[in-house]
């Protein structure tokens, strides 16, 4: 399954168009997300959203605005001016999120929905005397993806 959720800055206002036969709205915007290591460059994709989701990129995306979008990923060949080919990646979205401030009409990323707890008796507790520390929370990002050193003997 090809699935994937990205947190974007958006560089390049979308801009829509309509397919010729039926007149299906398409938006496309250029999108930038973080390297996952401070050294390598900062990533760039092309968005494309089709019909609704073409219409709320159209009237709520805003350059500079930080949005978490889902959909899927593919890779396009397309055709150099000096006659060579460069496979490029596009992601066809499905989801659209705004991150922060939220814009009127648009969805917030859900929030990680809290346990509430069950209505106890009124029974007094004794106090913990040693009550483990919380541990801190993982951070994103924190780790690369493939180490720095390869124990592959081959």
């Amino acid at each position: 399954m090809n699935h994937c959720v990205l947190e974007v800055d958006v560089l390049q206002a979308p801009t829509l168009r309509y397919t010729q036969d039926n007149q299906t709205p398409i938006a496309e915007m250029d999108v930038g997300f973080d390297a996952l290591r401070p050294d390598d460059p900062r990533g760039q994709l092309k968005v494309v959203g089709w019909g609704n989701l073409a219409q709320d990129l159209q009237n709520r995306v805003q350059v500079g605005q930080r949005l978490v979008i889902e959909g899927r990923l593919r890779m396009n060949t397309v055709p150099r001016q000096d006659g060579t080919k460069e496979k490029r990646a596009e992601f066809t979205l499905s989801r659209l999120h705004a991150v922060g401030a939220t814009p009127a009409g648009m969805q917030a990323a859900p929030a990680t929905p809290r346990a509430q707890p069950a209505p106890q008796a009124a029974t007094p507790r004794p106090a913990a005397s040693h009550a483990p520390a919380p541990e801190p929370a993982a951070q994103w990002n924190s780790a690369p993806l493939v180490p720095d050193t390869d124990d592959i003997p081959f």
